[in-house]
């Protein structure tokens, strides 16, 4: 997932350096957005779906998917830019996972008690 919060951050922000209008730019940086949420949500429900983890091991996955993908972003920045501040590539990741893992716990919190509300009940 960390790859895909890279790509997509490379790609759209491409996308929106060669936009005709501030309008397509924002369009632009807003898909990026939008497709790293769905990533985002996407891997919380297939922990919590397919692999069954517990809320706080779903959390901390995709908290760190998120920091390893602000980092690799970060890295790309300072490859491109001298004038990148060099303590971004600590800040960026600390600053996108932390509420990430807040996010997710919160997610799969939801997710784990809909999906034990759904078995049946032994005792009757």
């Amino acid at each position: 997932m960390g790859l895909l919060y890279l790509v997509a951050g490379l790609v759209f922000a491409g996308l929106a350096r060669s936009a005709a209008s501030n309008q397509v730019r924002v369009a632009w940086r807003l898909g990026a957005w939008v497709l790293s949420a769905a990533g985002f949500a996407a891997h919380i429900g297939y922990e919590q779906v397919r692999l069954r983890s517990y809320p706080r091991t779903t959390a901390s996955h995709a908290s760190l998917a998120v920091g390893l993908g602000a980092f690799a972003l970060a890295v790309a920045a300072r490859l491109r830019s001298q004038h990148f501040p060099a303590f971004a590539l600590v800040l960026w990741p600390v600053v996108t996972a932390l509420p990430a893992f807040v996010v997710a716990l919160a997610a799969a919190a939801v997710i784990s008690r809909a999906r034990r509300g759904d078995q049946p009940d032994s005792t009757a």
